[in-house]
């Protein structure tokens, strides 16, 4: 972490704009996993317990525009729940509104704006809205890891403002997934899953210069099935992708890295759960037939090679996992992650929905609550929202 952060600066008495990531699902007016909320905790208690006026900013969903469903009422309720104090809710993001509501907190208190995407500025980056929001505050923190690879106004406009700093979970995400790339205990081991290769482009490649071996399910390895010459039936496929396939299982020949592709997979001939299910070998899924799951046999092997491994990185499921009867390859591979004694790093959406489905997010090292922007980190790219901060 070369990046000041909130340990580095005076927050005491100041007021403080911290940039969270509280894109959370509701239901019904209610906060259902609030997963995110509880990662930021450590940066709210630090600067509140300094007496700093925290001012939190955050988006929900993708509005176009203002839309009272994705009001930030039910975040700040489960905010205040969680902490077991009053957390005050602002009714826009900038304006007079705003700054009154400011001059009235308490030192300590808590303020959360309102949906930064109800303002066209935020995604655009606009200059006016950055400095709109820059009026608001002292310091601004960004502790939203989850969203430092989108070049937006509160993640990176801001920056022009005010000092910038890291937040306490910016900087153990930064810290945590860093480490792989520096000097992981080995073998390390990644498992990549999900629908698409094209999603996973960069890190694949930079993954081949530092794995011990590539595990791959989901529906994006049915394209490096075909790339191999299997037929795959109904199953997704990239076409497009088929080259690169091929350039990578050649390299990781070259480069003695073994890429672990499913030898059985359950097939059905429809996504439902009423389907009829069938385990086939990968050189005979018959036409009309889709993989939507990896096989007893591969996670079979799946396992074992994750019991051997001292680092392991997942990203994606092995399956349709929300269905059933789809579901078991992301099971099995989430549990044998969980027992395995290697250091885990969970990221992706779906993978940590998989975690919580089966009750195995407490059994794992770390879990990131960026997929999009562990990715990048992972394949080298510079954060925007990480690189506007201040050096040390």
């Amino acid at each position: 972490m070369d990046k000041k952060t909130v340990r580095d600066i005076d927050v005491s008495g100041k007021t403080v704009l911290v940039r969270v990531d509280f894109n959370v699902p509701l239901r019904d007016g209610v906060v259902t996993d609030d997963s995110r909320i509880r990662a930021a905790l450590p940066t709210i208690e630090y600067l509140t317990g300094r007496g700093a006026k925290v001012i939190l900013m955050s988006h929900l969903g993708r509005p176009k525009g203002v839309d009272d469903a994705l009001r930030l009422d039910a975040v700040a309720q489960g905010l205040a729940d969680i902490l077991g104090k009053q957390v005050e809710k602002a009714d826009t993001t900038v304006g007079d509104d705003v700054k009154e509501a400011i001059d009235r907190l308490e030192p300590g208190g808590i303020l959360l704006l309102e949906n930064l995407r109800f303002n066209e500025g935020e995604k655009k980056n606009d200059p006016e809205f950055a400095s709109q929001l820059g009026q608001l505050a002292d310091v601004y923190v960004n502790d939203a890891f989850g969203a430092s690879h989108r070049a937006h106004a509160s993640i990176v406009g801001l920056s022009k403002h005010m000092p910038a700093v890291a937040g306490l979970l910016l900087e153990k995400e930064i810290d945590t997934l860093a480490a792989i790339l520096k000097d992981p205990d080995r073998p390390l081991i990644a498992i990549l899953g999900g629908s698409k290769v094209s999603d996973k482009i960069g890190v694949i490649e930079k993954f081949l210069d530092i794995v011990n071996a590539l595990l791959i399910g989901g529906g994006m390895c049915f394209t490096f099935l075909k790339a191999k010459g299997f037929d795959i039936g109904n199953s997704l496929l990239e076409e497009d992708k088929l080259d690169f396939c091929r350039r990578i299982i050649e390299q990781a020949a070259q480069k003695d890295i073994p890429i672990y592709l499913p030898s059985d997979v359950v097939i059905a001939q429809e996504i439902s759960p009423d389907a009829e299910a069938r385990i086939a070998h990968v050189d005979s899924i018959p036409d009309g037939w889709m993989g939507l799951d990896i096989g007893p046999d591969s996670i079979a092997v799946y396992r074992g090679v994750i019991g051997n491994s001292r680092t392991l990185f997942w990203n994606g499921p092995m399956g349709v996992f929300e269905i059933e009867q789809f579901s078991r390859g992301t099971e099995e591979v989430a549990k044998a992650i969980a027992a395995s004694v290697a250091t885990s790093i969970i990221g992706g959406g779906d993978s940590i929905a998989a975690l919580k489905k089966f009750h195995l997010e407490d059994k794992v090292t770390f879990v990131s609550t960026g997929g999009g922007a562990s990715l990048e980190l992972l394949e080298g790219k510079v954060l925007p929202g990480y690189e506007a901060l201040m050096d040390k």
